[in-house]
């Protein structure tokens, strides 16, 4: 495991240190680093697993346990016999993603928040906070990350005198 973040040294100097020292090590970065060069650089030096800080602990789980496969995998003896083994294997290493909600939403809310989006009618936060027995801020919080995830869509709401208000509905 390694943070890219270190006081003395770029983590992708100690992979680049790595590489030219013959060292095939796998890597597991676990980082705040968002910046896309740096996502480049690190696969293009082999970082098998990226770990975006914060995280929890169940994405971290997650990556340990496919990493702990993937090693049971290839570590076996012989060879493979078709294409479709090594496809399982990176499979197993990269696989779909598990479905993990950012740091402070959690699954039973955001089943709530879907629940109380309703059909092609579209709702406010504080409607949908009404709904769901949550605050407007928290309900507003789920509809963008709904948003953002392309679940559901924000539009302006006209009609009244004054700002328009946002709705949402499900995408």
């Amino acid at each position: 495991m390694l943070d890219f973040r270190l006081p003395d040294l770029h983590g992708l100097e100690v992979c680049r240190a790595l590489r030219a020292a013959g060292s095939a090590v796998d890597v597991l970065a676990v980082t705040s680093a968002r910046d896309l060069a740096v996502v480049r650089t690190a696969v293009s030096l082999g970082v098998t697993h990226y770990l975006l800080k914060p995280f929890t602990f169940a994405a971290f789980r997650d990556k340990l346990h496919r990493y702990a496969e993937y090693r049971r995998q290839v570590l076996a003896d012989g060879e493979v016999a078709a294409q479709h083994e090594v496809d399982r294997m990176f499979a197993t290493l990269r696989g779909p993603a598990a479905h993990t909600l950012p740091k402070g939403l959690d699954e039973q809310t955001l089943r709530a928040v879907l629940g109380s989006l309703g059909g092609d009618a579209g709702r406010s936060a504080s409607e949908v906070a009404g709904l769901a027995g949550i605050s407007r801020v928290t309900a507003r919080r789920y509809l963008e990350y709904l948003v953002a995830a392309e679940r559901a869509v924000r539009a302006p709401r006209y009609g009244t005198p004054g700002r328009p208000e946002v709705e949402y509905r499900p995408a």
